[in-house]
């Protein structure tokens, strides 16, 4: 499964989103755009994240720019895949 898809996956399993996130192109802003994507949800996707795609994240790799849009998400996680 390609990483976007597998990420789309995990915020809608995450967020509750029924499906919403198939939706989702690089440009579809995520932080302060979707209601369900609280702190708290946040924490729950970088756990899903480093789960599913066997990725490390720092608390300090964390910041609003990861999660501003779909695409800078998927990115940061394909980012982290090739290092």
């Amino acid at each position: 499964m390609e990483v976007q898809q597998q990420i789309a996956q995990i915020l809608d399993e995450v967020l509750s989103l029924k499906g919403r996130s198939a939706t989702f192109s690089a440009a579809t802003p995520l932080l302060g755009a979707v209601p369900e994507l609280d702190s708290m949800a946040v924490v729950a996707v970088i756990s899903e994240l480093e789960e599913r795609l066997g990725i490390e994240v720092a608390d300090d790799e964390i910041d609003g720019q990861v999660f501003e849009t779909f695409g800078s998400l998927c990115a940061f996680a394909e980012g982290k895949l090739a290092a």
